[in-house]
């Protein structure tokens, strides 16, 4: 603990010019031994930083950065926490890594819940392996916002439904980081017959009660694969369940605005697409605070979509073109009404959008980030797909460029003999790919 080796160092960067090089050791950084990122980022946003360093073949080099306050050291290093990451500690009745089958690769099964990710990456955490010293550096160094998983507000159901019987604090805790004016949002996985109905308006206004420093809460429907033997029997909601959940929702939506001019806690869009009903205008959802929770994703889409359409206006195709589109089967009603839409101002385009039904994990699954490789070649193999392939960039790895199965976009592209392309996720970036 305390060095930390450097793998990068950003061209032009204030460590570059002091002439820090990667392979060196970080051993202080003003005259402190970094215990990991927080304390990385704390002490070198400070004005001309000192700093120890061990370089191979050199020993032990002293240097001062001359660099502004805030201004980026730019270096990287080779842990990018600079620190073991903390697995989680719970055994949650809803985990969907729980609910994994064997035989994939290794990274799938880590649980993390580590809030230093929840500052750097957005992923939300439960606070539960969170010590008050940590507490107490997450204040003094004033990270945020923080990404909590609250799940529910009642002690004894929470210790339940995350399987840890110390768990029941969590109320304390964001008392804590609200008193310091630290900035949250919080998400609630909802379980049938658990934490919903009385139970899910009690959170949500106890949660409300921390705002606005609280800023915003999102209600997600739980995941259920088919690998779920030996786990605590959950139930899939319904149509009827949606509409229920929206409707206490929005209620509360309303409540929340007129005291605030926040909407507050939001809905993620697989309930609106599970009860069929519309979704909310783009006012409504305060600015996408939780897009990474799937709440406003296809009402941002269609916005962007929409307007990135009204503004082609000169693309004229000498000859029919086919382009296919396949996502999972909770969105594909919506990605065939864009589809329509571009067809109308373009009729020498024809757009199918093939839903791709999830066999890998189990029907009641049926978002496009869990869609397979070898579910896309299977229902694909055969079918019309015209001139591309689309797929959304959530379905693969970015660098790897492989699906949750391991099967490759180039697998994909040799089975099914058609060029396939990764669309980014917004409205612009699927007009042009379609339109290319």
């Amino acid at each position: 603990m305390g060095a930390h080796q450097i793998v990068s160092v950003k061209t032009g960067s204030a460590a570059e010019k002091a002439g820090i090089r990667p392979g060196d050791t970080l051993l202080e950084l003003n005259h402190v031994r970094l215990l990991d990122i927080f304390d990385y980022y704390y002490y070198a946003d400070e004005a001309d930083p000192e700093v120890l360093l061990e370089r191979p073949g050199e020993g032990m080099l002293h240097l001062t950065v001359k660099k502004d306050e805030g201004e980026d050291l730019g270096v990287a290093f080779e842990n990018g926490l600079m620190d073991d990451y903390r697995s989680c500690h719970n055994k949650c009745v809803f985990c969907f890594i729980d609910q994994m089958p064997p035989g994939m690769r290794e990274t799938l099964y880590f649980k993390d819940d580590d809030t230093r990710l929840s500052f750097l990456q957005g992923n939300y955490v439960t606070l539960t392996n969170m010590k008050t010293e940590d507490l107490d550096r997450i204040i003094r160094y004033r990270l945020a916002p923080i990404n909590i998983s609250v799940h529910t507000t009642d002690p004894q159901l929470r210790c339940r439904m995350l399987h840890n019987r110390f768990a029941g604090d969590i109320l304390d805790k964001i008392r804590r980081l609200y008193d310091a004016q630290i900035e949250m949002n919080a998400q609630i996985v909802l379980c049938k017959g658990l934490n919903d109905g009385a139970a899910l308006e009690k959170t949500v206004l106890d949660l409300f009660a921390f705002y606005p420093y609280m800023k915003s809460l999102s209600v997600v429907p739980v995941g259920l694969t088919k690998y779920r033997d030996n786990l605590e029997p959950l139930e899939a909601f319904t149509k009827e369940d949606a509409a229920n959940v929206l409707s206490l929702i929005h209620a509360l939506q309303e409540h929340f605005f007129k005291e605030s001019g926040s909407y507050f806690v939001q809905a993620s869009d697989e309930w609106y697409l599970l009860a069929k009903e519309p979704l909310p205008k783009e006012e409504r959802y305060d600015g996408y605070l939780q897009l990474e929770n799937g709440v406003g994703m296809l009402r941002l889409l269609k916005e962007e979509f929409m307007e990135a359409l009204g503004r082609e206006r000169r693309r004229i195709f000498g000859r029919k073109k086919t382009v296919s589109i396949a996502t999972g089967e909770l969105a594909a009603p919506f990605i065939e009404e864009l589809a329509k839409e571009l067809m109308k101002k373009f009729p020498k385009v024809t757009v199918r959008v093939y839903p791709i039904h999830n066999d890998f994990f189990g029907g009641q699954i049926t978002v496009s980030g869990l869609v397979t490789g070898r579910d896309l070649i299977a229902q694909l193999k055969g079918r019309p797909l015209g001139e591309r392939l689309l797929l959304p960039q959530n379905m693969v790895r970015p660098q790897e460029r492989d699906f949750l199965d391991d099967v490759t976009v180039d697998e994909v592209n040799r089975t099914l003999q058609v060029p396939v392309d990764i669309v980014k996720s917004s409205g612009q970036d699927l007009l042009a790919a379609l339109l290319s």
